[in-house]
Order: C-alpha cells, then sequence, then structure tokens
C-alpha cells in the first residue's frame, strides 16, 4: 500500500490514462482485480469496488429494486442480518416496495422452505448473508441459490462475515450479487467490493453520479493503495485459508473448554453450522454491559448492544432467534482472528471466568 501513497511511488489517478501515471496505477487497480477474481473464481469484469460491505448491500438492494420495479416490488430478507441490509429494506418500505422478513428458527437457520414460501410473484430479489457477524451460523447459501435460479429470482449474498474464512466458488454457484470488505481477512478498512453476475444482463440503478469508473455504476477516484491492499489480503487469505481455519477452530475449543468450568453459560446460535472464529453465549446472572467493562482494559469483546442517541438496544439478531430476557441481555461476542495465539485466549480465559465470578458474587451482595 505505501508503494502507492508516495510521490515516489505509483501514486496518480488510475482514471488519468492520458498519461503513463495515471496508466501505472491503472495497471495496479486492474492486477488487483483480477487476484480478487482469481480467489473467488469468477470473471475480472462482474466485480466493482466500493467502500465497502455497507456501500456494496447498498448498492445491490437498491440497485435491483429500481432497476426491476416494472417486474415487481417485493423483496426477501431475514430478520437477522446486518443493518445495512435492514435499514436499506426499511427505506425502500418507505417508498413502496413491500419486505419480507424471514424469522430464523431458535438456532438461527433460515430454513429452504421458509424462502420459498415467501416468494410472490411480484419477488423480484432474495437477500440472505452467508455467515451471521453475531452468531457465526452458516447459512445454506448454496441450496437457496439453486432454489431462486429455478424461480428465476435474483439472490443477493452478504458474504462479509465468510470470505476467506469459507470457500466460495462463483463459477459454480448461481449467486447473482455478492457483497464483501476487505478489512475482515485483515486488509485496509474502506474497501470492499461487489460481485455482479452478468453486468450485460443484471442492470443496476446507481447510488451515486458524476463519474464514468467501474463503468458508472460507482462513480469515484479509485483508491488504489487499497485496492492493492485488498487484493494482497485475498493472496494472504487464500494461502493460509485452511490453517486459519483449523486454528480458529482450536482455540474455540480451548476457549470453551476454559468457560465450561462456569455454571450457567448457554451458547447461541446452531453449534453444527457454525464458523469457528465467533463464539456468541451468554452468562446466566451477568449483563453483558457489565462483563464488556470490566474487560475493557485489555480483552474486546462486544455485545449486540449498540448506544445509539443513549438507547441501548438489544441485539436485533439473537431477538430474532426469539431470545429474549437475561439471555438476550446477558450475551457477548467472542471473536479472534489469524494472530490470536493459544496464550492469549488461556489469558482471556482466566480473565472471563474471574470476572464473571466476581459479578456474580457482586449481584448478590
Amino acid at each position: 500500500m505505501l508503494q502507492h501513497l508516495t510521490l515516489n511511488g505509483v501514486f496518480a489517478n488510475p482514471s488519468s490514462i492520458q498519461h503513463c501515471f495515471g496508466e501505472a496505477a491503472e495497471s495496479v487497480v486492474e492486477s488487483a482485480r483480477d487476484q480478487i477474481a482469481e480467489f473467488l473464481n469468477c470473471k475480472s469484469k462482474d466485480l466493482i469496488f466500493t467502500s465497502g460491505a455497507t456501500e456494496s448491500n447498498n448498492l445491490a438492494i437498491k440497485g435491483i429494486a429500481y432497476s426491476y420495479l416494472s417486474l415487481g416490488n417485493h423483496i426477501i430478507t431475514s430478520a437477522i442480518e446486518h443493518k445495512s441490509i435492514l435499514d436499506t429494506c426499511k427505506f425502500l418500505e418507505s417508498n413502496g416496495f413491500h419486505v419480507t422478513y424471514l424469522r430464523p428458527n431458535a438456532d438461527g437457520l433460515i430454513s429452504i422452505d421458509a424462502v420459498s414460501d415467501a416468494i410472490t410473484d411480484k419477488t423480484i430479489l432474495v437477500s440472505i448473508m452467508h455467515v451471521n457477524n453475531e452468531t457465526g451460523t452458516i447459512q445454506d447459501i448454496e441450496a437457496i441459490s439453486r432454489l431462486l435460479e429455478e424461480k428465476n429470482i435474483l439472490f443477493h449474498v452478504d458474504a462479509t462475515q465468510s470470505i476467506g474464512k469459507l470457500p466460495i466458488d462463483l463459477s459454480n454457484s448461481p449467486i447473482d450479487l455478492l457483497s464483501l470488505s476487505a478489512h475482515k481477512i485483515h486488509g485496509p478498512k474502506g474497501i470492499g467490493c461487489l460481485y455482479i453476475r452478468d453486468r450485460h444482463k443484471i442492470k443496476l440503478t446507481p447510488l451515486m453520479h458524476g463519474g464514468g469508473q467501474e463503468n458508472r455504476l460507482r462513480p469515484s477516484t479509485l483508491p488504489t493503495h487499497q485496492i492493492a491492499g485488498m487484493a494482497m489480503a485475498f493472496a494472504l487469505a487464500k494461502q493460509g485459508m485452511t490453517r486459519d481455519y483449523q486454528h480458529a477452530k482450536q482455540l474455540r475449543i480451548q476457549l470453551l473448554k476454559f468457560l465450561s468450568s462456569l455454571e450457567g453459560v448457554r451458547l447461541n446460535g446452531d453449534q453444527n453450522h457454525i464458523l469457528p472464529n465467533i463464539i456468541n453465549l451468554s452468562f446466566d446472572n451477568v449483563s453483558a454491559d457489565s462483563l464488556i467493562i470490566a474487560l475493557r482494559d485489555n480483552i474486546a469483546i462486544a455485545s449486540g448492544s449498540a448506544c445509539n442517541t443513549g438507547a441501548i438496544e438489544a441485539s436485533h439478531v439473537l431477538r430474532g432467534m426469539g431470545i429474549e430476557g437475561d439471555r438476550l441481555y446477558g450475551a457477548v461476542r467472542i471473536s479472534f482472528g489469524r494472530y490470536a495465539t493459544e496464550e492469549e485466549i488461556e489469558k482471556a480465559g482466566k480473565r472471563i471466568c474471574e470476572e464473571v465470578n466476581r459479578l456474580r458474587q457482586l449481584a448478590l451482595e
């Protein structure tokens, strides 16, 4: 990335191909696009660079909604999607679209039958995430994509959490649109892309106007340094995907072994269909916020709660799974990546157990 941030590097605007400096930058961008396409096993021309998955999700859903309005105004998604999906759908509802929010089962899985039953003659798009960002639950996107292919309905997948961790082969999948971000695989923040299976067939209305970049779907000067960093992150993820997966699986086993010494610990999400680097669990008689604050000096965990203008909102994902009460407000997400070590997991496991016991004792006094 540093090679594209200094005057003695490839620093020019990649859209300024009238001169050799811009041409060199364009070459970097297109080489990166090829590298990412190779990882996904798709055509380079089917990838549009964006600022990340949030923008990609917006472009995919709004883009299809407005382009295909003459064919229908019905969209299907799930109640446990990322906010960039849910808020986009809420916006479309306020503009005359009808959205069905599928409820998962108690373990967070969306059934194929639920998708099929929700389809109407006005359905133009289904959007289901591959891996849930709070629970790690893996949806059967291949089965859903085959169903929708038969019914000639477009399918969008938010693959933000799964990319680089689970294999995705777009050459053998009828997925029509797929969103991803670089920072989820240790790449730079602020860069991602949207895969569009066949841009000559699938037409999207752009979110912005003002330039010809990215086939007029995303007008803006391309950030060469971020795109180069994203491509390198994908290359490293491809090399280490199996190793990283096994590493995360081992760390998960190790951490859960520590936490098994505690009573009143409940795992959230289907444990047979889950990404190993995300653990969502509830501690009885301990609020998530109290535990997060107690650990914040050197252990970063999260909850589904978000402070929004002073209001604490419980996890919509767990609530969508039917989880309420103490289990909902005591739920935390613990995640780890490629660089987490067994020593760190041991320290974290011991510290979490200590703080859970301390907080429970305080509640009794």
